[in-house]
């Protein structure tokens, strides 16, 4: 059994710490804010509602996810790219952390102070201290310098296994972050060319259209940049957590090539309601965000042909015998697969938000809400915990005991206890037409309003079991750290013996991008020349 790369574990483990660090802080900002919206409690003078709103977005949404996602990345980087990762390609890490911690610590302190109560959709009119736009910046900076790590560790190889299929992980680690950085062009336009000389004062009016669109460019793609290293544990790490192989590595790389493909221009779907686009355009979007669904259901069929190839194996009868061979008791499967099944219901929820007349009876409600935490607070999140089951171990070169095991199904069964009384009850009083980021008030004992109040109070009693969740999984980092000394293997999954072999088309990255390119300008070009022929502009407003 191969152990990992001491030094490389450092550089992993940086980031895994930052994340739930970032977890922690933004677990504490939610529960206080769903307790407020519930109308539990009432905050002192000095914090503000949304203040807390920004403070949870930001940190769960854009700091625990990348640098986790990073630090995931970079650990299968270092394994199948070579056994270690070359010295270029760790500086490039090391220089990127640095750089997105800087800019994390400035963002979070910005908004304690007050002084970017913007909430986590960042775009105008609303107008932040310029040092918070700066840190977005920096955040984004870091995380493009790591993403080129990753390229450069794959490059390498390549060049020494010419002719050699890349080892999958590492070529769905070059995938996602490609996604990244091309989503990412459309946030650093809006941050550097309209936002920072907007904020300081060197122009007075911005074009709110053209910002909100740069914004839900990347913000969409976002979602996937979340999903994608969740796909890469269902496909790659937990067949060998089961005993079982892959079901087909050609598969699983063209999902992924189709996700680079379509995730990118489809941001107007959640402009559906914005009245500065053309209809003709939003349709254009909608369609391509309709061919996601498409990888999406290639990659459950793969998990589940997996799950029954394992048990047919062992013996298994039935249409369901499978289930009975799966290992429910080990937390590395056990939390990873209940994101799996809570993602049915996340993914039918974005087949609604992407509908343009069901898009307008959920639009800016609970329901919206309810939706993503279904899909990065539970599908996603319950993945990542998951793995840090087995990545700490096995970069720290500890073992995962039978106590920790234990807690950690406990800890995913109070998630999803917790998220179901949360999400359900945003699903619930969203169809009753409850608005999304707006604190606890009554409407002057508007009728409507009284009823949303058991479902409110619903919310605020699943945010704190969530919160206790946070508490349990950051205990369990801790201890997974504290553990006995030993060897843990990382799970690397293989191919079924009788799979197809993968076609070289689907490592040609100049006919991908070629493609993914054509698609956004495509789906961009017009409109975007539209917001510029037709501006519609507007001073700065801080609401707090």
């Amino acid at each position: 059994m191969k152990t990992f790369d001491r030094k490389d574990g450092r550089l992993v483990m940086a980031h895994i710490l930052f994340a739930f660090a970032a977890l922690l802080i933004g677990g504490i900002a939610g529960a206080l804010q769903g307790m407020v919206r519930g109308g539990v409690v009432t905050l002192p003078a000095n914090i503000g509602y949304y203040e807390l709103l920004t403070a949870h977005g930001v940190l769960m949404a854009l700091i625990f996810t990348t640098y986790f996602i990073i630090g995931f990345l970079y650990s299968g980087a270092s394994h199948t790219l070579g056994g270690s990762l070359l010295p270029a390609a760790k500086k490039l890490g090391w220089y990127g952390c640095l750089m997105m911690s800087v800019g994390t610590v400035i963002g979070v302190v910005v908004i304690l102070l007050g002084k970017a109560t913007v909430l986590y959709t960042f775009y105008a009119p609303m107008k932040a201290s310029p040092w918070f736009y700066i840190a977005l910046a920096l955040v984004v900076i870091g995380s493009w310098l790591s993403g080129y790590g990753i390229f450069y560790q794959y490059r390498k190889w390549k060049k020494g296994n010419a002719g050699k299929p890349s080892p999958l992980f590492g070529y769905m680690a070059v995938v996602t972050m490609l996604l990244w950085q091309v989503a990412t062009i459309g946030v650093a336009i809006e941050v550097v060319v309209q936002l920072i000389p907007w904020s300081f004062g060197w122009v007075d009016r911005i074009n709110v259209v053209l910002s909100r669109t740069l914004f839900w460019y990347f913000g969409h793609p976002l979602v996937y940049f979340w999903l994608l290293p969740a796909y890469i544990c269902w496909y790659v790490i937990i067949p060998k957590i089961i005993g079982g192989r892959i079901f087909s590595d050609a598969l699983a790389r063209l999902s992924f090539m189709l996700f680079l493909l379509f995730s990118i221009p489809v941001g107007f779907h959640h402009q559906l309601m914005e009245p500065g686009i053309s209809s003709f355009w939003k349709f254009a979007q909608v369609v391509l965000t309709f061919m996601v669904i498409v990888p999406s259901l290639m990659t459950a069929f793969s998990m589940f042909a997996t799950f029954e190839m394992l048990g047919r194996s062992k013996g298994a009868k039935g249409l369901f015998g499978w289930l009975k061979v799966l290992p429910w008791k080990d937390v590395r499967f056990f939390a990873p697969f209940m994101g799996m099944l809570i993602f049915i219901p996340a993914g039918a929820g974005g087949v609604i938000n992407a509908s343009a007349q069901m898009n307008a009876v959920v639009h800016n409600t609970l329901w919206v809400t309810g939706h993503f935490h279904l899909t990065v607070a539970t599908s996603v999140a319950l993945t990542f915990f998951g793995i840090i089951y087995w990545l700490i171990p096995a970069v720290t070169g500890r073992v995962l005991t039978p106590a920790m095991n234990r807690r950690g199904i406990v800890q995913t069964i109070v998630w999803c206890v917790g998220m179901f009384l949360m999400s359900g009850s945003m699903h619930t009083v969203g169809l009753m037409g409850s608005p999304r980021r707006t604190a606890y008030t009554t409407y002057n004992d508007h009728p409507d309003a009284i009823l949303w109040m058991p479902y409110e109070t619903a919310m605020a009693i699943g945010g704190i079991i969530l919160f206790v969740g946070v508490l349990l999984i950051v205990w369990n980092v801790i201890s997974l750290m504290r553990a006995p000394k030993g060897v843990t293997e990382y799970p690397i999954g293989e191919p079924a013996d009788k799979s197809e072999t993968t076609p070289r088309f689907l490592e040609r990255w100049g006919l991908w991008l070629g493609i993914a390119v054509a698609l956004i300008v495509f789906a961009y070009t017009v409109p975007l020349i539209d917001m510029l022929n037709n501006t519609v502009t507007s001073p700065g407003y801080v609401t707090w």
